[in-house]
């Protein structure tokens, strides 16, 4: 799919308010919270936002009136699922202006957030993507894990930021009209980082903003049975597809080296490796290197693409 970069200066503001959708894949393993969710963004404030859930190799059963369903006949991984929900919105999601991307046992807690997500990208035409807060629904607590920043230790704080978190955020249409959708071949992992690294690129703005939550319980990523092997696999691939030659190197031997000190289990360490491996001898789709300009950016935000 070839995509084109428009210069910055060739957005405007919008007229009138912004039109809102979200998309939620499921597994079907999650009926109750998936109604919860469901329930909880019909009840935001301001205009209604259209809501597609999309059976990730599950039917979808019980949804409230009015909201639309896409069953897969397999699943297509978190990036394939979310792509099918953006073309659910037509190409490239052009019959909305932003899109959130919501986890199926998650629920906004606000019934304002819509409205917050409106305004943000209503006063800025280079906000392309917004990363919400997400917070522990009994203990109202923010894992250092889910503020997208290195600075991490104070997640009230909102600040521009240089990635997102996949499972509660609002992403300008525009976005995946300019640079692509999300890299279903990742199917788990990264494929955030992906998508933001392009956008940087294309000269679009990311935000943190705490202001913006979504209740989530509580859990550890590694819960997934496929977590080391996708971490590294994905790893390989995103420094393959995106980075400047020079850095790649550098940024995997980084993560080489911080892995090794968070000393994972025996077994974790060798799925780890195999991913390791697999990323490297396994395609990774289209290379498309950021620009210079945009590694000083990502630098001069706190967070150099080598780490």
């Amino acid at each position: 799919m070839t995509t084109q970069k428009k210069p910055p200066g060739d957005r405007r503001a919008n007229n009138g308010p912004l039109k809102l959708g979200a998309v939620v894949i499921t597994m079907g393993n999650r009926p109750d919270d998936l109604r919860a969710l469901v329930e909880s963004v019909a009840a935001q404030d301001g205009d209604p936002v259209e809501v597609v859930v999309v059976g990730n190799g599950a039917p979808v059963t019980g949804l409230p009136d009015g909201v639309r369903s896409v069953d897969l006949p397999e699943n297509l991984g978190i990036p394939g699922g979310r792509n099918v929900g953006i073309e659910a919105f037509g190409e490239n999601g052009r019959d909305v202006d932003v899109l959130l991307f919501l986890d199926d046992d998650g629920l906004l807690p606000n019934k304002d957030t819509a409205e917050l997500v409106r305004r943000a990208f209503d006063a800025d035409p280079e906000l392309g993507i917004v990363s919400f807060r997400i917070a522990d629904p009994d203990t109202g607590a923010t894992q250092r894990r889910h503020v997208p920043r290195l600075r991490a230790s104070d997640p009230m704080r909102s600040s521009r930021v240089t990635t997102f978190l996949g499972g509660a955020n609002a992403v300008r249409t525009q976005v995946f009209q300019e640079v692509g959708p999300l890299p279903g071949e990742f199917f788990y992992a990264h494929e955030e980082t992906d998508l933001a690294w392009r956008a940087l690129d294309a000269g679009w703005l990311i935000d943190y903003r705490s202001d913006m939550v979504l209740h989530h319980p509580t859990t550890p990523p590694s819960r997934h049975a496929v977590y080391h092997r996708m971490i590294a696999r994905n790893r390989v691939w995103l420094a393959r597809r995106n980075l400047p030659a020079p850095l790649v190197p550098l940024y995997l031997g980084v993560w080489l080296l911080l892995t090794l000190a968070r000393r994972p289990s025996l077994a974790g360490l060798k799925a780890w490796f195999g991913g390791f491996k697999e990323g490297w001898t396994t395609p990774c789709g289209p290379r498309r290197p950021m620009r210079w300009r945009t590694v000083w950016r990502l630098t001069k935000l706190g967070r150099p693409p080598v780490i």
